[in-house]
């Protein structure tokens, strides 16, 4: 995740094998050209079975599409990103022929053009006239090429239980409302005792949490636009000051100690009622409605992420899954064929928010929600996606290999902070220094 990453993308499986131990396949119905000549591209991902039957209308329509390209769907790792992209780079430092491989991230894309086993879009955007900045909200370049192309957008917002809310007599809150008013929201959020408790609000261990500051409102979460760190930010005192007050003063956020424990699963602690809040993004908006995973009957609102101070900017990053064509495929043209169909496919394919920016979704959230609007407060989700006020950073220039080091060195940091009682500045001191050291040694 940047960001935290995180957001699952929509894919297809059957069960086929096609390499021995690396996962399943789905081929589409076969077709060929007037010549008589069968294409056949390969997909690489870590689809699950539920993700599986998107994509498999995604396979369908485009051969449907396009007769001659047959499409071969190769799920690694189902379900498991980060492992099905070691099982990737094994096939590929073997000369595996890879057409077309999504990625979770920016970061896990540069690391592979950084070891030139991707291919640049650049000559197929020239022959069909795109100019990616008008069509997607986020255009991975390395080196001032483009490599990547954005499947589904991933952006972050507020989770609220609109119940408790009334019952406190809160407004949802509106873009521009601040961390210090998300405190007091805790407070007055906050309920019970002992196992009954519900907190005001609950913060996951992922690294989002620990500043989203710097990984929702700055370019790169990592990363000053002139590639320094920014661990030395004041807001990693001033965030890092308010977990800690709202954890050990305030006692209306789960103790870390008790998150990373118990490995806490954030969604159950939201719809369990464990807490009233809870910092997340737009893979959320089908689950709120998913009654059979999470059985409850409150009302969920949301809100835009709160900002450090008033008047601050609220462009925000906006994430995604990406799709690359590989350097070693021997049809490139008809990997990015495939891959502008999938990104600009807004039927009942889709089951994520496109990083397309011309098409209309607001009938997809209508989809998304489906029933279940009685589980909704529709005007906020509406007002936090589409108002007008709420728009994409433009992508950071920084493309590098390293933010995994970088992420765990806020991970790192944030521990020693929140469990050993450390000292923010003693805390910020470390991990710039230890940034610096990563930085230095991964200069050309």
């Amino acid at each position: 995740m940047k960001k935290a990453t995180a957001w699952v993308l929509i894919c297809v499986m059957l069960a086929i094998t096609v390499l021995s131990g690396c996962g399943k396949s789905e081929e589409g119905s076969a077709g060929k050209d007037s010549s008589g000549k069968q294409v056949t591209i390969k997909y690489y991902n870590w689809d699950n079975e539920t993700q599986a039957q998107s994509t498999k209308k995604y396979i369908d329509q485009f051969q449907e599409k396009y007769p001659n390209i047959k499409v071969q769907h190769i799920s690694l790792v189902p379900g498991n990103s980060l492992e099905s992209l070691k099982k990737l780079d094994v096939l590929l430092t073997s000369g595996e022929k890879v057409d077309v491989v999504m990625f979770p991230s920016i970061s896990e894309l540069d690391t592979r053009v950084a070891n030139k086993v991707l291919a640049p879009l650049d000559e197929f955007y020239a022959k069909d006239n795109v100019k990616p900045e008008e069509e997607y909200f986020v255009n991975p370049k390395f080196e001032g090429k483009y490599y990547g192309i954005q499947n589904n957008i991933t952006t972050n917002f507020v989770l609220l239980n609109k119940d408790a809310l009334d019952e406190a007599g809160l407004p949802v809150p509106k873009l521009g409302w601040t961390w210090d008013e998300f405190r007091e929201y805790a407070k007055k959020l906050n309920k019970g005792e002992g196992t009954e408790k519900r907190y005001g609000a609950y913060f996951h261990n992922w690294p989002m949490y620990a500043n989203p500051d710097a990984q929702i409102y700055m370019q790169h979460p990592f990363l000053t636009e002139e590639g320094k760190t920014n661990f030395d930010s004041p807001t990693y005192t001033y965030f890092f000051n308010l977990r800690r007050a709202m954890e050990k003063e305030d006692k209306t956020a789960k103790p870390y100690a008790d998150v990373i424990g118990a490995k806490l699963n954030y969604r159950a602690e939201f719809f369990n009622q464990k807490a009233a809040m809870l910092l997340s993004g737009s893979w959320m908006i089908s689950e709120i409605g998913d009654t059979q995973k999470f059985p409850h009957t409150f009302k969920t609102a949301i809100a835009p992420v709160p900002v450090q101070k008033k008047g601050d900017p609220t462009d925000m990053f906006m994430g995604g899954n990406y799709m690359s064509v590989g350097a070693s495929s021997e049809h490139k043209q008809e990997a990015y064929q495939f891959m502008r169909f999938m990104s600009t496919n807004l039927t009942d394919a889709r089951a994520e928010l496109p990083g397309w920016k011309k098409g209309d979704t607001k009938p997809l959230v209508e989809r998304l929600i489906g029933q279940n609007k009685n589980l909704y407060d529709v005007d906020s989700l509406n007002y936090t996606l589409f108002d007008a006020g709420i728009k994409a950073l433009p992508p950071s220039k920084n493309s590098i290999s390293y933010a995994a080091a970088l992420d765990k060195i806020l991970t790192d940091g944030f521990s020693m902070f929140i469990l050993d009682n450390k000292k923010v500045e003693d805390v910020q001191k470390w991990m710039v220094d230890e940034a610096n050291k990563v930085i230095e040694k991964n200069k050309k």
